[in-house]
């Protein structure tokens, strides 16, 4: 089960349309995507892991409106959006959509980091599938 995959050209299109556009000078997007190499190898360098098939993906709305908000607190940002998969996925699905946009590159590259850091830790379950 799978949504329907937003698009990145639309979503740029909204955001220069929007009454925040002339104060931002950057987007950025970031699209998660499930990958073989399990979480524990590429992050902990577990080397005995098997490769992964697929993953079960949830998550918390409310939450996620939570971490947006939060992050619109940051100095410099102006225009979020994000788009969440859900259900049984396969290898090389995306799983997530992120456009953040702001006043100048350092703020939008924390934003970003910030927010999916936050969404990926307290928002979503992930089971992957091996």
């Amino acid at each position: 089960m799978s949504k329907p995959i937003p698009s990145m050209d639309t979503w740029l299109k909204e955001a220069k349309a929007h009454e925040s556009a002339p104060k931002i000078g950057m987007y950025l997007t970031h699209n998660g995507t499930v990958r073989q190499s399990a979480k524990a190898k590429v992050r902990y360098g577990a080397e005995d892991t098997k490769p992964v098939t697929g993953m079960y993906f949830s998550y918390d709305q409310d939450k996620v409106d939570a971490m947006i908000e939060e992050t619109y607190k940051l100095e410099g940002i102006y225009y979020i959006k994000v788009w969440l998969n859900e259900g049984q996925l396969e290898m090389g699905d995306d799983i997530m959509y992120v456009l953040i946009g702001g006043d100048i590159r350092p703020r939008v590259i924390e934003g970003l980091n910030y927010l999916v850091g936050r969404i990926k830790n307290e928002c979503v379950v992930e089971k992957e599938i091996v």
